[in-house]
């Protein structure tokens, strides 16, 4: 099943995206935003409660890094890259619902990171596309 256009288009180019649905925006030479994709809340749906790391918090690749909750189910966020959380989003924490108004504006955590090499495992937002496609077939 092909993704419609406009499905596509809400998955941004500049970023870097995971199987299990988080995407990463680079924002330095060692730091990284993470969040969930539009795919991960559409999914979800009514999105009622996160729960993120602790600032500190050392990652490795594919660790839980938190929860997202919605009134039919909860999903498991992982660490996309290893590292140490230096930034959480409180605004998300409080106000959820956030992440169903755009979960590509709202960042969850700010991960330190440790191996540049990590980087290039994630996906390009085309081989992200390929993702969805097949989980919606």
């Amino acid at each position: 099943m092909k993704l419609s256009l406009s499905v596509s288009n809400m998955i941004p180019k500049d970023l870097k995206y995971t199987k299990t649905h988080e995407w990463v925006k680079v924002e330095s030479e060692n730091k990284a935003k993470v969040g969930i994709t539009y795919h991960a809340q559409e999914q979800l749906n009514d999105i009622v409660y996160v729960e993120l790391p602790e600032i500190g918090t050392e990652l490795s690749k594919g660790d839980e890094l938190g929860v997202v909750e919605s009134v039919k189910a909860a999903s498991d966020i992982y660490a996309p890259v290893s590292g140490r959380v230096v930034a959480v989003n409180q605004e998300v924490v409080d106000r959820p619902e956030l992440l169903n108004e755009d979960p590509y504006k709202h960042w969850l955590v700010e991960i330190e990171f440790v191996n540049q090499s990590e980087l290039d495992e994630l996906l390009s937002s085309d081989e992200y596309i390929k993702v969805v496609e097949e989980d919606k077939s």
